[in-house]
């Protein structure tokens, strides 16, 4: 894969704050599952592209784990 190309989807996954991995993952899921489950409804679709539009306009700070929060928040209850 082209370095650009890498680069590009780097910058996405990040302003999603995701991995590569799970950002590749929720592409591909999008591409190849969307006749099936949920994503096949479009009020879903729209629902999720509101979500990352939203994490768009307000990304998470630098340095900012999503993994991290979530366990805080967890281990707190």
């Amino acid at each position: 894969m082209e370095q650009s190309l890498l680069t590009r989807l780097d910058r996405a996954a990040r302003r999603l704050g995701l991995s590569r991995s799970a950002y590749l993952a929720r592409v591909v899921g999008r591409e190849v599952g969307a006749g099936t489950g949920p994503g096949r409804d479009p009020r879903v679709r729209k629902a999720l592209a509101d979500i990352d539009r939203l994490v768009r306009r307000n990304p998470p700070p630098a340095g900012f784990d999503v993994t991290v929060a979530i366990r805080r928040m967890r281990d707190t209850r």
